[in-house]
């Protein structure tokens, strides 16, 4: 049975004092003393009191809490998973999220993050394109929390994920099967993920041979093809890292037509990764850690910018070891 939750009243009788004195402290008014604030905020942390954020809005007047929640493409099952989490942590707020996808256009950000805010929505968490991003700051009433990239020229709330540990634990058990010819294989190394995880690479690899890392290439078509162009080189790569799920879906694509049998690993599960022969061997993280942590930083808004990095983890399933 889920205990249930404090509310404010607990929170009153705990300290000794009125509910609107918890009230006025929870919410920030004037006219309270010093000595109450700190009973108030005893009794808070004690009782482990969270206010209701979207009961506060209606209260003061304003209109259900809405969350926009603007990312790179929906379709990619790491945006569709993220979405469902946010969904699932803006619902224990009573909040309702709205979705939009820019593919990879940074106007298009902009149009849905400026669409979004003209139609009332000022919290947004945002998954942010490779472009500048000055412009928000025109937007003063926006309250923002970018996820699993670090925005180029903002120093605002964000959640990350490990990826240089991330990019440093697929190569090492890659070279721990006698893999030394690592090809890497990912999209746009702008994005501080990307290049966070293409960083862990060169780390634990050490001096790799450029012409084995690609960057640039978005859709698996265009994977598979790169794959097959290294698989053809005089002295080819014997494994493969795929910085996300996509080039790893592209990876498996140039493998179906290949006779070589390289290892590989990806960052990013995937709902079919345990189907293949063998399974694919991923780096991997929580993503409900993600959505409730940018769901809390947004409806906890401080007055410095703040970083949350959600671990991750090798899952051992079978491609990354093949030795050498």
């Amino acid at each position: 049975m889920t205990a249930r939750k404090p509310t404010m009243a607990d929170v009153a009788r705990y300290a000794g004092v009125s509910l609107k004195t918890v009230s006025r402290v929870v919410n920030g008014e004037p006219h309270v003393s010093a000595e109450v604030q700190l009973k108030v905020s005893a009794a808070i942390s004690a009782l482990g009191f969270r206010r209701n954020e979207a009961a506060a809005r209606l209260a003061r007047g304003a209109t259900m809490l809405t969350i926009g929640l603007v990312m790179e493409n929906i379709s990619n099952e790491f945006y569709s998973r993220l979405a469902k989490a946010v969904e699932a942590a803006a619902a224990e707020h009573e909040a309702l999220v709205v979705f939009g996808s820019y593919e990879e256009r940074p106007e298009r950000e902009r149009m849905l993050v400026e669409s979004m805010y003209a139609r009332g929505v000022d919290s947004l968490i945002v998954v942010p394109s490779s472009g500048d991003h000055a412009w928000l700051a025109r937007h003063t009433g926006l309250t923002t929390v970018f996820v699993d990239r670090l925005p180029p020229g903002q120093d605002s709330d964000v959640v990350l994920l490990d990826d240089l540990k991330g990019g440093r634990l697929a190569t090492e058990h890659l070279l721990a099967h006698g893999h030394r010819r690592i090809a890497l294989i990912s999209d746009d190394v702008r994005l501080s993920s990307v290049h966070d995880r293409a960083t862990g690479y060169r780390e634990a690899l050490g001096t790799p041979d450029e012409r084995l890392v690609v960057h640039g290439v978005f859709d698996p078509w265009r994977v598979s093809q790169e794959v097959a162009r290294l698989l053809d080189l005089a002295d080819p790569p014997t494994a493969f890292f795929a910085t996300n799920n996509r080039a790893a879906i592209g990876i498996l694509q140039a493998l179906r037509e290949r006779p070589e049998r390289p290892a590989y690993v990806g960052f990013d599960d995937f709902a079919l990764a345990e189907v293949f022969n063998p399974g694919v061997s991923v780096v991997r993280y929580d993503i409900d850690r993600i959505a409730h942590s940018a769901v809390g930083l947004l409806l906890d808004p401080s007055g410095r910018p703040r970083r949350v990095t959600v671990p991750v983890e090798l899952v051992v399933r079978g491609s990354g070891e093949r030795g050498a």
